[in-house]
């Protein structure tokens, strides 16, 4: 169904349910403006986790009628990982997927018919994560030291090439795998001197919990990046409707830029939104370690979602590496590149 299409069925829809609602109720009815004009297509995005930080510019976005500028009546659904979420656009059980890119590239080589319509964590949040008062101030501190992982995930499976890059041998790091609450209980309790995972969604809340400082060995800090989170959509969504891929892309980009100029409304934005997600404070602090990971330096001063060939070459080049991706193919394989952002209309 074409983006023209979807506006058309979005109206008739709206129409009969005004139509319903005046014969109902004497013709006194009201509903939402969206409703009522009809004029945003009803799309679905599925997060790759429980709301965090990182998804406040949507909620914003949807709150400040951003999607709805540009034609998408847009649900957020709460996802249950990257590789479900990547997994249910493929089926077409949602339009549009937020996922990180690891996840997307390996299922996109065992067949699932998704693409990247553009990432937008640019600088991977990959990290070593420590308290402050551990010790641990550098990366050679982890000599003999033990860190949770959890086994075939982006950060984990990348680990050796950063310890490669600050001068340790692997077998110098004990390593101990868990799933994500296992990892952030196990270094809470102390049975494991800190944890791999990413450091704007996971550090925050240890922090939170603890009241206690926590440390970053970034990965990106070591000369080791690789895209992660970022838009996804069925094949068959981009070669039937690209006015929406485009309408999303173009949408989710302002929301983002606006959403880091006022990073306090955007967590406001997010409240109530689901039960799980962390205490406000929380959320403020994961959106602003979100907002610097926005950009590489090929993409400097460009808005969110602008993407670099280079940055998908490397990406590749590195997740080759790591023993993610069989073969380092072309980012053509996996990555639309013209739906590029438009800017504001």
């Amino acid at each position: 169904m074409t983006f023209t299409r979807r506006r058309a069925v979005a109206i008739a829809a709206a129409a009969t349910a005004t139509a319903l609602t005046l014969t109902a109720c004497g013709g006194s009815g009201s509903q939402s403006t969206d409703s009522a004009d009809g004029s945003a297509a009803p799309a679905t995005l599925m997060l790759n986790w429980y709301p965090y930080g990182e998804h406040a510019p949507f909620y914003y976005g949807v709150e400040k009628g951003i999607f709805a500028k540009h034609g998408v009546d847009l649900t957020i659904d709460a996802g249950q990982g990257s590789t479900k979420t990547v997994q249910a656009v493929g089926s077409q059980q949602t339009d549009f997927g937020w996922a990180d890119t690891p996840a997307v590239l390996s299922n996109i080589d065992k067949g699932v018919d998704v693409k990247s319509a553009g990432v937008y964590l640019q600088t991977t949040p990959s990290a070593v994560q420590v308290f402050a008062d551990s010790g641990i101030n550098t990366p050679q501190d982890l000599v003999g030291r033990t860190i949770a992982v959890s086994a075939g995930d982006a950060p984990t499976t990348t680990f050796p090439i950063f310890l490669d890059k600050v001068g340790i041998a692997d077998d110098q790091v004990k390593q101990q795998s868990l799933d994500a609450a296992g990892k952030m209980a196990a270094m809470l309790s102390g049975r494991v001197d800190g944890l791999i995972g990413f450091a704007h969604d996971q550090g925050p809340t240890i922090a939170n919990k603890s009241g206690r400082e926590v440390r970053y060995l970034r990965y990106s800090d070591a000369g080791l990046n690789f895209y992660s989170n970022g838009l996804i959509a069925n094949t068959k969504t981009i070669a039937d409707d690209p006015e929406l891929v485009q309408a999303m892309v173009d949408a989710t980009s302002e929301a983002y830029a606006a959403a880091a100029a006022d990073p306090q409304g955007a967590v406001d934005a997010m409240a109530g939104k689901d039960p799980q997600m962390p205490p406000r404070e929380v959320l403020l602090e994961q959106w602003q370690q979100t907002i610097p990971l926005l950009n590489t330096p090929a993409t400097a001063d460009k808005a969110p979602g602008v993407n670099a060939e280079e940055d998908w070459t490397a990406t590749i080049a590195t997740l080759n590496q790591a023993g993610l991706l069989e073969t380092a193919k072309n980012p053509s394989e996996y990555w639309d590149s013209s739906f590029a952002p438009r800017g504001e209309q």
